[in-house]
Formats: structure tokens, C-alpha cells, sequence
């Protein structure tokens, strides 16, 4: 079952196509984030979906109704939806309670009922010790979560988040998303989530639809996405990787001034072409000596940067004979100094191929 589908859905302002056939089935109660840097789309994508933009191509349609193709648009305060800015748009003269019953008034919910409704929400977003505040008197989390109170609170058929994190800071964003996902795990809102930050998506999201250039570039779950990424702009745009452009020749792997036996990756064709692969600098080992080359790709290089992040050692790492450099991360405990002379083992059951760049 269908909740909300987006059929070869299009946008052009003049001569510029801001999106681009994007077709996208959401299941009732799903979290999908829309991830891309800016002016990928994204955003026009979530505003046609609210009814501020008409399609300009394709069509939307929610419970199986047309919302909007290039003739028609249900207007916004019929779709059954609530959205949640980046800036909030809460009410700085109503206080927290008075802000989430602005859209029960509106409905005209009898009064016991409003506030039995109103003290369930303010419960589970943890302001009723703050209902009646204003948002001057709030930090910026308090008043995201008014944000979020009101617009869940009207029991809306589809929510949707347009970078609602941006103007926290990065300990409250971290600990706002994470009270995004705990609410949708609650009340199964079916939610369409903009955001160009791969963390932020990471963390609330069923599924995350990356997009580029107005199209979609691959819609998978986190794992799938980050482990699997079927193009070069996704293998990049999710999480560092390093690319190892070369091609293969007589059963080998061959890269600038170094190779490999191409046949220790799993599924990988023999025949003689371009190839390119997706290496994530946390799958590649450092080593003091020549460990047992059975399973691995080995390589003796030297360390040429290196950075302590506290959680991991960031490493550059050059093959010796090769103009390459890998991203290397490794643990607290794994030092290295610079100019040290170091094996490097890549597994290649834990890379992948993705088209070679010069038809990304």
C-alpha cells in the first residue's frame, strides 16, 4: 500500500529544470529523507509536495487522490499535511501551550478534548513543566520541539521537515534528531525529511532518496546506501571514501603504479576494461609489517598526513611507486608517525565497483 506516490514528478523555472522525473512510493507510517547539497532539488521537490509549487511535469498523488499535476494543485490547508521550517515560525506572543493549540482551535476541537490532546503532546515532548513560557524564554531545542509539538499534534496524514536543525548547534542537533526518529517511532507519521546533512539522515531515516542535479541519484536504506552505493556521486557524497580509477588487464586490477589480482572481488568481471571502485577509509588496514597477503590487497607505503580526531586517527597514505593517497581510518590506538613506512591491506570483499569516471 501506497501512502504518498511522486510520478515522474518535474519542475522547471524558465529554462532550468530544478527537477527532473522523480518518481518515489512512500508506505504509511515510513521516513524517507530527501539528501543532496544545495540546489540539487530537494527542496523543490518538499514544496511541491506541501502545495506551494506546481508541478510543472508528473504528478502527486496521496491515498491513491490526485494532489497535484501541471493542471491542477489541492492548496496546502487541504492536503492534510503539516510542514516544520528551518525557522521555526513559531509565535513569539503565544506561549508554548497557546503555540501547539493554534491549529486544534482552528479545527475546532471542543475544549476537553483539546486539552486532553494538548497534555498527551506536551508530555511526550517533554514541555509540560514549559507550557506556559514564551519562546523568548526557550533555548533553540525547546522551541524546535514546539515546532514539532504543533505540527504532530493535528494528527497530520504527512509531515514534512525542511531542514529543521540547521540553526542548532552541533550538540543539539545531534541530540534533535535524535528526538525526531523517538517521536516517528511513536505516532508512525508518514514524513518526508529535507536535509543536506548525511548524518542528520542517517540517523531518522527508513530510506534516504539522494538526489543530484534535480534527479535521483539511488533510494536505499542507511546500510544499503553507505555499503552499496551504485554511483560515484553517492560513493562521495555519503560519508569519504577514496576512488581507485584504473582498469583491468590480464586478470588484474591495475591502478597508477600499482595492481591486484582483480579476481579477489566478488563478482567482478575479467574482461579487459575501465573499472573504478568505492574503498572507505575505515576498510582499509595499516600495519607495521608484511602481514599474510591470503584475502587482501597489500601494498608497502608511507604515512604522509596524519590528524587525531578522538574518536579515530585520520591518515594519509601513499603506495610507494604510486601517485594514489588514501584516506585511512583507523583507531585511537593504532599511532603512526610521519614518514613511517607502513603495509597497506584493502579487503576486497568490502569495496565496491561503481561506473568508472570518466561516464559518472
Amino acid at each position: 500500500m501506497t501512502k504518498l506516490a511522486l510520478v515522474d514528478l518535474g519542475r522547471s523555472f524558465g529554462q532550468t529544470a530544478a527537477v527532473q522525473s522523480v518518481s518515489l512510493a512512500l508506505a504509511p507510517g515510513e521516513f524517507v529523507s530527501l539528501l543532496g547539497p544545495s540546489g540539487c532539488g530537494k527542496t523543490t521537490t518538499l514544496r511541491m509536495i506541501a502545495g506551494f509549487i506546481k508541478p510543472t511535469a508528473g504528478r502527486i498523488e496521496m491515498n491513491g487522490a490526485l494532489l497535484s499535476d501541471p493542471h491542477r494543485v489541492v492548496p496546502p490547508e487541504k492536503r492534510g499535511m503539516s510542514m516544520i521550517f528551518q525557522s521555526y515560525a513559531i509565535w513569539p506572543n503565544m506561549t508554548v501551550r497557546e503555540n501547539v493549540a493554534f491549529g486544534l482551535k482552528l479545527r475546532r476541537m471542543p475544549g476537553e478534548d483539546m486539552q486532553r490532546r494538548l497534555n498527551l503532546i506536551l508530555d511526550v515532548v517533554r514541555l509540560g513543566a514549559l507550557a506556559d513560557r514564551y519562546p523568548a524564554e526557550l533555548s533553540g531545542g525547546q522551541q524546535q520541539r514546539v515546532a514539532l509539538a504543533r505540527a504532530i499534534v493535528i494528527e497530520p496524514e504527512v509531515l514534512l521537515l525542511d531542514e529543521p536543525l540547521s540553526n542548532l548547534d552541533a550538540n543539539l542537533r545531534e541530540e534533535m534528531r535524535a528526538e525526531i526518529r523517538r517521536l516517528h517511532d511513536e505516532f508512525r507519521i508518514t514524513t518526508v525529511y529535507v536535509t543536506h546533512d548525511q548524518s542528520e539522515a542517517m540517523v531518522t531515516s527508513d530510506r534516504i532518496v539522494v538526489m543530484s542535479q534535480g534527479r535521483i541519484e539511488q533510494v536505499d536504506d542507511p546500510v544499503s546506501l553507505y555499503n552499496r552505493p551504485r554511483t560515484r556521486f553517492v560513493a562521495g557524497f555519503i560519508g569519504r571514501t577514496n576512488f581507485l580509477d584504473g582498469h583491468i588487464d590480464g586478470g588484474m586490477a591495475v591502478f597508477p603504479g600499482i595492481a591486484a589480482p582483480a579476481g579477489m572481488v566478488p563478482g567482478l568481471k575479467l574482461a579487459p576494461r575501465p573499472v573504478s571502485f568505492s574503498v572507505r577509509p575505515n576498510t582499509v588496514a595499516l600495519h607495521r609489517t608484511q602481514p599474510a597477503a591470503d584475502g587482501i590487497w597489500c601494498f608497502p607505503g608511507r604515512i604522509v598526513e596524519r590528524a587525531f580526531l578522538g574518536e579515530h586517527w585520520d591518515y594519509g597514505v601513499q603506495p610507494d611507486g604510486s601517485d594514489l593517497r588514501l584516506r585511512v581510518a583507523t583507531s585511537p590506538q593504532d599511532v603512526h608517525g610521519l614518514g613511517d613506512a607502513v603495509w597497506i591491506g584493502i579487503d576486497p570483499a568490502r569495496i565496491v565497483e561503481i561506473p568508472p569516471a570518466e561516464s559518472a
